[in-house]
């Protein structure tokens, strides 16, 4: 399950790695993004107000993907997702809204919280709030550039050092211009804090009792590692791998030393915690 503003086209790389371990790999873009339209004020505003929505949308899918699933093959299902989609793979587990169960959890620098991570998520969750109800929520919150629909200069600064797999999301966007998406509205910042307080709760995160694997960069610039840390301390059976300033945020996007060796240890742990 991609990140925001993701498709899964960014990830067919990785689709084809796993496929060619043996597994058998399905993808969903989340409502609201890539071709289901969008939601914000604008035709490029990523707009959800209420993340509860999505995580009913992967329900359905992961419900009739596991039926179909069991009609054909046997063998365990596991759940990745990577950014926001981390984080609504990780509330979806933990508030048990999975059925069944997925087998283990791969989760790719989860959207756990925000920066600045100095800032209390309660802070951060009531500005956003109040900046939600001075205007029309769906309005974005910030400004991606001067052309509408062009991406910011600085945009792969952010999310991978690799020049060639960042331009190929660039070219499915050009082959392809509906996967075009623009920041998020005021609505979904608001979500978003209100979804992540929601697994700050004490004894949420506590009963999720499946395996759980995560690759994270201590050089993210999006996303806290922070919480991500914190989350998995908590987690009854979490393991992490942590990269440093070689990665940026988009792990699996990232150059091939750093992409095989997050795979290799995302490989190893499946073969051990979930063996086919």
């Amino acid at each position: 399950m991609p990140g925001r503003g993701d498709s899964y086209e960014k990830y067919l790389e990785s689709f084809e790695h796993w496929r060619r371990q043996g597994w058998r790999v399905s993808a969903a873009d989340w409502r609201g993004q890539a071709g289901s339209g969008r939601l914000g004020l604008d035709e490029l505003t990523g707009h959800m107000d209420d993340f509860s929505l999505w995580i009913g949308d992967l329900a359905a899918f992961w419900r009739d993907w596991t039926r179909e699933s069991a009609a054909q093959i046997t063998g365990p299902q596991v759940l990745v997702g990577h950014s926001m989609g981390g984080h609504l793979a990780l509330r979806a587990v933990a508030e048990e809204a999975l059925a069944p169960a997925p087998a283990a959890l791969v989760l790719s620098a989860p959207m756990l919280d925000v920066l600045p991570e100095a800032l209390p998520v309660r802070i951060k969750h009531a500005v956003a709030r109040l900046m939600a109800l001075c205007g029309d929520p769906r309005r974005p919150a910030w400004k991606s550039s001067e052309k509408p629909g062009e991406l910011p200069a600085a945009r792969q600064a952010l999310l991978t050092h690799d020049d060639e797999r960042y331009a190929d999301e660039l070219w499915w966007r050009e082959q392809r211009p509906h996967l075009a998406m623009g920041p998020a509205s005021w609505g979904w910042v608001a979500g978003a804090m209100r979804s992540i307080r929601t697994l700050e709760k004490r004894g949420v995160l506590e009963r999720v009792r499946m395996p759980v694997f995560t690759i994270a960069t201590r050089a993210d610039r999006l996303v806290s590692t922070r919480a991500i840390a914190g989350a998995a301390a908590r987690l009854p059976q979490a393991e992490v791998l942590w990269f440093g300033p070689e990665s940026r945020h988009e792990i699996l996007r990232e150059t091939d030393p750093v992409r095989t060796r997050a795979l290799a240890a995302i490989d190893a742990f499946l073969d051990r915690t979930v063996p086919r």
